[in-house]
């Protein structure tokens, strides 16, 4: 006996048993690493090591859908119930982007990676070269407001550079981010970070031969439970629940004759774009998503400068509104300009601002000011030369190679690249880096013209306290009655950074405008009004037709997914909202056709089979009980299945019925793997489960035949040769 215990074959081995704080929820295995990412029911993420070990954990702050990892394991992607898609570092969790392409909770993330590097027309590898090294150093980061600690005020350090590293780390191999929420929507994104396509599952629909007819038809009241991008990028498959209706200008909807059941169904969709444009997609994308980086830093530099120019000016405020209150006390009908300017005239020196500058300002206040505004003035400057200026640069450069690229209209303008559009955005790329320049000169002119003023001031508060004032600097009258007149009581530099509810226009003088006309008559631009903007206006007319030439190639895109196929799967009963929430184990894995017997028309290479695996809830067939379904071939053929007349093949796996199917997923090359726990009489787990790996392209698979009627369920086919999963434990 002690021999026949010794040779017992376990088939696993419990490792460790860890216990949580909380129930997970979710969990994703890292393709590339020893990792598990796991979501707990309070909405953390957790990141372990397989020996157990926490790397680190984050609390997005909202409810967490669903999880992803990038194909190369250095990112994951994590869907929000808001609609946010939040990309985090596999190093350290920090946040690297947020995309909100969705208005609903995130169902479901699949993000495929083309298994081929980026190659040319002659299949030589195309690595696409960005040029911008050749001419600026390396791009320039958020900035951050001094003397905070990173993430006191939601800007980055100086040492993070996420954007830098999600732009650039996996750009060698195109790869695509699908996300699906609750209303049907599926968004597309290249890198997961340039937004390129959305459709709606409730908008498609798919053509069908029935009695020598053509119809429309579609999903009514559909709703998504996964999809799957092929290994090629070539074909989507969406799972999703509903109602299969015809639809026609005469019909409008109506349920198809023999086929009222509610059920789950497999919609085929046609991503071949993505295949075959990825050249041209790669390099828009680069350039895209690099451009978003550098608006970015643009738009916190911006912030950053007006918020740290507002405090220095609230403190110069603070101190000289005391003089109008002194002004007004001592019963003068005067200004605080006035009574300056008459001190600088030697005129008289009046009681209010004989008491300001020497009780209540002082030769302390004054330096004090003095030094916050200088101070000031040289971190704006800073921001400018080592942010905001670079960044306006190579954002120029940049969306200056896409209207390169828009002239190929051979190649770019079917995947949307608007010429006319993206000429707008170069042009409004360029006169922001002319309101850059503007900016640097009106601000050296505005702290010079302050720096003076003080400096008289501090003159002045000598001699009205009779010291000697001979180690002052010096001072310049004319630019004093210059401040006193229009920089007392107004902010320019402020005007230029903020945008404010009524609009500002910058004052310009006639030569100026007539130089600028003159100007437009040589080309390159055609706006001769960009002068009389501001800085922030100027920058918000650049987004604006970022997002204008951007949004083309999205809707070239989106109208070119169309969907080819459905295949039904099984009838799922109307159920009480109670048991709404009953999930139904499914997985969608593709597997290359080692056998070469296939090769995909658009690529060449051997085809991708997909394998559709799910569970068969018991109450669909009377005689189908504890199933597990294996459809593979689904889309083989695309040309057989635009015919309405092809092949697919299928088996059922007979669980035994004292074990429960509770998930099953891809694990490597062709395997999948059933998660079974063991029940009781009571239908109750008993706590004891195992896990089985079955060989799926060993199976025995049956072939169903796909006539041009799809209103018939066709897995009672499979039952007479069912397969048995014989399980056997001790």
């Amino acid at each position: 006996m002690e021999t026949d215990e010794s040779s017992r074959v376990l088939p696993f081995q419990l490792q460790f048993d860890k216990p949580l704080a909380s129930q997970i929820t979710i969990a994703e295995w890292n393709p590339e690493k020893d990792l598990l990412a796991m979501v707990t029911d309070d909405s953390k993420i957790l990141l372990h090591r397989f020996n157990w070990q926490r790397l680190w954990t984050i609390a997005p702050g909202k409810c967490i859908t669903s999880l992803c990892w990038r194909p190369d394991g250095k990112a994951i992607a994590v869907g929000l119930d808001d609609g946010t898609v939040s990309l985090h570092d596999v190093e350290n969790g920090k946040l690297l982007r947020s995309l909100k392409s969705h208005c609903a909770a995130i169902i479901c993330l699949n993000w495929e990676e083309e298994s081929q590097l980026i190659t040319d027309d002659h299949g030589y590898t195309s690595k696409y070269e960005d040029r911008t090294s050749r001419f600026f150093p390396p791009a320039p980061r958020v900035p951050r407001m001094p003397g905070l600690v990173s993430g006191d005020n939601g800007f980055m350090d100086d040492s993070e550079d996420s954007f830098q590293e999600l732009s650039n780390s996996s750009h060698q191999r195109f790869n695509i981010l699908c996300s699906a929420d609750k209303e049907g929507n599926i968004c597309f994104s290249i890198f997961g970070i340039f937004p390129i396509g959305k459709v709606n599952i409730h908008n498609l629909t798919f053509p069908t031969c029935h009695d020598g007819a053509e119809t429309t038809n579609r999903v009514s009241n559909s709703s998504i439970q996964k999809v799957a991008l092929s290994k090629d990028l070539c074909r989507l498959i969406v799972m999703c629940s509903g109602d299969l209706v015809k639809v026609g200008p005469d019909l409008g909807e109506t349920n198809m004759a023999g086929y009222n059941e509610h059920g789950l169904h497999c919609l085929a969709l046609n991503t071949t774009i993505f295949w075959n444009r990825k050249n041209e997609l790669h390099q828009v994308a680069q350039q895209a998503s690099n451009i978003e980086d550098l608006t970015e830093v643009v738009r916190t530099s911006l912030s950053v400068m007006c918020r740290q120019w507002s405090d220095a000016m609230n403190t110069f405020q603070e101190k000289f509104s005391s003089l109008s209150t002194l002004i007004i006390n001592h019963g003068l009908d005067s200004s605080p300009q006035e009574e300056l300017l008459s001190l600088l005239g030697g005129a008289r020196t009046s009681p209010p601002v004989h008491q300001f500058l020497v009780n209540t300002l002082g030769e302390v206040g004054v330096k004090r000011i003095s030094k916050v505004l200088s101070g000031a003035g040289k971190e704006l400057q800073r921001i400018v030369l080592d942010h905001l200026q670079p960044a306006v640069e190579v954002i120029g450069f940049r969306i200056g190679e896409l209207r390169g690229l828009s002239r190929w209209r051979a190649r770019y303008h079917n995947i949307g690249l608007d010429e006319s559009l993206i000429n707008n955005a170069t042009e409004k790329a360029g006169t922001l880096l002319v309101q850059v320049e503007r900016f640097m000169r009106v601000l050296s002119s505005v702290v010079q013209q302050y720096s003076n003023f003080f400096n008289w001031l501090l003159k002045c508060i000598k001699l009205l306290m009779s010291e000697p004032s001979d180690q002052l600097l010096p001072y310049n009258s004319e630019l004093v009655i210059i401040f006193l007149k229009f920089l007392y009581e107004q902010d320019p530099v402020k005007q230029l950074l903020e945008i404010s509810e009524t609009e500002y226009e910058v004052e310009i003088d006639l030569e100026t405008m007539q130089r600028v006309r003159e100007l437009v008559q040589f080309g390159g631009f055609s706006d001769i009004e960009y002068l009389r903007r501001t800085l922030a206006k100027e920058f918000q007319l650049m987004e604006l037709s970022f997002k204008e030439a951007f949004q083309m190639p999205f809707t070239t895109i989106s109208r070119k997914i169309l969907c080819e196929d459905i295949l039904p799967l099984f009838p799922v009963p109307t159920l009480p909202k109670s048991s709404s929430s009953t999930r139904i184990p499914t997985s969608v894995s593709y597997y290359e056709d080692s056998s070469g017997a296939s090769v995909t028309p658009q690529t060449g290479r051997n085809q991708f089979i997909d394998y559709v695996s799910f569970q068969v809830p018991d109450e669909c067939f009377s005689d189908i009980i504890n199933c597990i379904c294996i459809v593979r071939g689904f889309m083989h053929d695309s040309h057989c299945l635009k015919k309405g007349c092809s092949t697919l093949e299928a088996v059922l796996l007979h669980v035994p019925v004292d074990y429960q199917c509770v998930d099953l997923s891809l694990y490597k090359d062709s395997q999948i793997v059933l998660l079974l726990n063991k029940v009781t009489n009571t239908s109750e787990s008993a706590g004891d489960g195992c896990m089985v790996i079955v060989q799926a392209s060993d199976l025995p698979y049956i072939s169903i035949s796909r006539s041009a009627h799809i209103d018939v369920w066709r897995l009672p086919e499979l039952k007479v040769k069912a397969l048995d999963i014989c399980l056997s434990f001790e």
